[in-house]
């Protein structure tokens, strides 16, 4: 990744206005031990205290780098039940990169985000009726697959 994607000046500039990066050697200790680092690259995504919401682990191209780290800003969102701001940036995922592979995981989540902050089905049905019209055999397409039932 350092010899294409890091160097891209679209991930520089998303991570410069996004994150506080830290870069380790796989075998630094005691963090990649504390971080279960096993292979390099691994992006981990963690908030102010240090948990994590996020990772990947592997090479990813620029604008996949970038539709993960969304994918890691709007997971720690979610999962600090901050909804509205989780919307937003699965939104922003799926305007920006509507071919990522990250994409079907953002419609079901920005669905269940949007379930939570409203407590209306509507958007947990919608969400499995997009997923299936565009990702009919995606892992996240059978996840909402209860969602087809409801009114």
């Amino acid at each position: 990744m350092d010899a294409v994607t890091y160097p891209d000046e679209r991930v520089i500039k998303f991570i410069q206005d996004n994150f506080i990066p830290v870069r380790l050697a796989y075998e630094s200790q005691p963090l990649a031990s504390e971080f279960n680092i096993k292979w390099t690259p691994t992006l981990i995504t963690v908030d102010a205290r240090g948990k994590e919401h996020f990772r990947t682990v592997g090479f990813l191209a620029p604008e996949d780098l970038i539709a993960s780290l969304l994918m890691g800003i709007g997971k720690t969102y979610f999962e600090e039940e901050q909804f509205e701001k989780a919307i937003a940036v699965f939104e922003s995922l799926l305007n920006s990169y509507a071919k990522s592979s990250y994409a079907p995981e953002a419609i079901y989540l920005r669905g269940v985000s949007q379930y939570k902050s409203t407590h209306s089905a509507g958007p947990l049905k919608a969400a499995y009726e997009k997923l299936s019209a565009e990702y009919p055999n995606d892992e996240w397409t059978k996840r909402a697959y209860p969602y087809r039932l409801l009114q």
